[in-house]
């Protein structure tokens, strides 16, 4: 086998078992129901937000969620859910929840090693940060040598898996409160509507004043839209 076919493939399933599995399932918790009956006991859904942002953390999400209880009415992929109803449902994730957690890599961090290992360090922290811990993951489309946990990676897992649905929309919730607390600091830049994802307003506001410290300088469009290139808004 290649490299590149080694580095791509997805154990235990194959990719496109996996790309079938996103089409052809709605949000259920049929992966998390396998893993019980496999003896399992906590099975910890695993999401990230943020990565394409051109500031703040990238954040991630755990939970392991108590299938005996009722789940939260419009529990969906973050994203497909708007705002009010995520805070509501988050809140009542929060209070049902066996255990849930945030981990997070800050934009200095994502800089120096990338977008990508940036992600599946802050995974692992949310990971480790469970109380009881799990014992087995369902990650939304990646998979973590970091861990000796047996997981399974699920493409659009945040569309299919209840957990990580949960997992997705607790880290939205965290992710957007924070950009909203930084937005404080940094007015200028409007992180409490855009959250740091790129929009024209996020860079106009780049050229006009420079990346800040939240800013992720690796990123396109941001040193690149600064009046003086190299230059960072101080604290």
């Amino acid at each position: 086998m290649r490299k590149r076919e080694r580095d791509t493939k997805l154990a235990p399933d194959s990719r496109v078992s996996l790309f079938e599995n996103a089409f052809v399932h709605r949000l259920g918790s049929d992966f998390e129901r396998t893993a019980h009956g496999e003896g399992f006991l906590f099975v910890a859904g695993v999401d990230e937000v943020g990565r394409g942002c051109l500031a703040g953390p990238v954040v991630a999400g755990a939970c392991i969620l108590d299938l005996s209880k009722p789940l939260p009415e419009g529990l969906d992929d973050s994203k497909k859910v708007t705002p009010e109803n995520r805070e509501s449902i988050a809140e009542e994730l929060k209070e049902t929840a066996v255990a849930y957690s945030i981990g997070r890599v800050e934009a200095e961090e994502i800089d120096r090693i990338n977008i990508l290992e940036a992600t599946k360090k802050a995974m692992l922290a949310a990971i480790e940060a469970l109380s009881p811990s799990a014992d087995y993951l369902l990650i939304d489309a990646l998979q973590l040598k970091g861990t000796r946990l047996p997981q399974k990676a699920i493409i659009k897992g945040d569309s299919i898996s209840v957990s990580i649905a949960a997992a997705s929309i607790i880290a939205k919730t965290y992710r957007d409160n924070l950009m909203r607390e930084l937005h404080n600091e940094f007015p200028q830049y409007g992180f409490d509507g855009h959250k740091g994802y790129g929009c024209a307003s996020h860079f106009a506001a780049i050229r006009e004043h420079g990346p800040c410290r939240l800013h992720r300088m690796t990123f396109r469009g941001v040193a690149s839209d600064a009046p003086n290139p190299g230059r960072i808004t101080p604290l």
